[in-house]
Formats: structure tokens, sequence, C-alpha cells
């Protein structure tokens, strides 16, 4: 059996995430590579239920700290009932966001230390973490823009003020740069097709595809 890798796509609203993830499945799956996309807040059933806490509703909803256990609450149950269980059949998991948001979003954006975070990391995940993450890099002003032209109920990270979008691209950056041998940063700029090839030259050196 093929060993499963864990690969996640990072960045801050509107960076294009979610198209990207499905595009890089697409070109595993063309390559007979058996593929689990997913992505967090979520991934399972439980922690579905708790992404409709965290994503929906106010900007004050949660302060820091809560906001991060509900993080670390449904990312247990992700990891215990679907990306384990995928790797160990030999899938390739792609994943929208994994333990990288936090430390941007509820460490850097709203404040929380970077130890309470590292804490609650080891106590969920005693060192598991994937073995590549793209960092989909675009300035503010145009992954907002972008975000702002979707539909749907949850857009309420997407409200918080200007400069703790800011916190964000520069904690993504930081990550990236502390982290060279799992993270790759990516131009996010350009047309989807663009991003894609990037992502995949990636990809494909990283795993010898």
């Amino acid at each position: 059996m093929s060993r499963g890798r864990f690969i996640t796509l990072e960045g801050g609203e509107g960076a294009g995430k979610s198209t990207q993830v499905g595009l890089l499945a697409e070109r595993l799956k063309a390559m007979n590579i058996p593929v689990v996309v997913t992505r967090e807040p979520g991934g399972s059933p439980g922690a579905e239920e708790i992404r409709k806490l965290l994503v929906r509703g106010e900007p004050g909803r949660w302060d820091a700290l809560t906001e991060a256990l509900l993080m670390f609450a449904a990312r247990a149950d992700h990891v215990a009932r679907n990306i384990r269980p995928a790797l160990a059949r030999g899938a390739w998991v792609v994943c929208d966001r994994f333990t990288d948001s936090t430390y941007a979003y509820q460490g850097a954006g709203r404040g929380l230390p970077a130890e309470t975070i590292r804490g609650l990391e080891e106590a969920v995940l005693g060192g598991f973490e994937p073995e590549l993450t793209l960092v989909l890099d675009l300035p503010v002003e145009e992954g907002l823009r972008r975000a702002h032209a979707r539909r749907g109920a949850e857009t309420r990270f997407e409200r918080f003020d200007t400069a703790f979008h800011e916190k964000l691209r520069t904690a993504f950056r930081k990550i990236a740069q502390d982290h060279p041998q799992r993270c790759v940063m990516i131009d996010a700029r350009g047309a989807k097709n663009d991003v894609a090839a990037l992502i995949w030259q990636t990809v494909a050196k990283r795993f010898n595809l």
C-alpha cells in the first residue's frame, strides 16, 4: 500500500484556498492517487457542528481563548475521525487550513499567547503535523475584495477590521519563514490556473511526482 501524505493550504480571507484545494485534488486523482479533501474548522460531522459556532455571528461572539478551544475541539475530532484513518489507508489528505491558522487568527490576530496555543497543540496533536503546507499570500485589500464577493452565512472572520487581516498576513508569512522545511509561500495574486500551476510544481517537486 502506498503511503498517505498530508498537505495543507493556508492564508488569509479570500486567498483562494478552497479553489486550489479542489484543483490540486483533481490533479492528484488524475494520477490515480487516492485523495481526501477536507477543511478546518470542520471535516467530520462533529467538527462541522463546531464550525457553525465559529464562522457565523458577530466578530466579538467569542474571546480568543474560547475560540481556540473550539478550534482544537473540532481539530481533535477531525484528525481522529477523518485525517488519521485516511492516511492509514494510503490516501493523500488535502486540507483547507490546519493548526497554522490558529496561530495566525487566534494568536497574532486576536492576541492569544503562542505558548497557550502550543500547549493545546501538544495536548491534541502530540506533534502530528502536515508534511507540506502551501501558504497562499496576497495583499489584504485584494483578499477581502474577493471574500466579500462571495455569498453565504460564514462571514464572521471577514468582518474583523483591516488591521486584524494585516496581522494575519504578517503571521502567515512569518510561519512560512520560520518553518522552511514544511512551508512554501505561493503568490496567490494571479489567475487561478496560474496559481494552481505554482502549487503543482511545488507538490510534484516535494513528493517526486
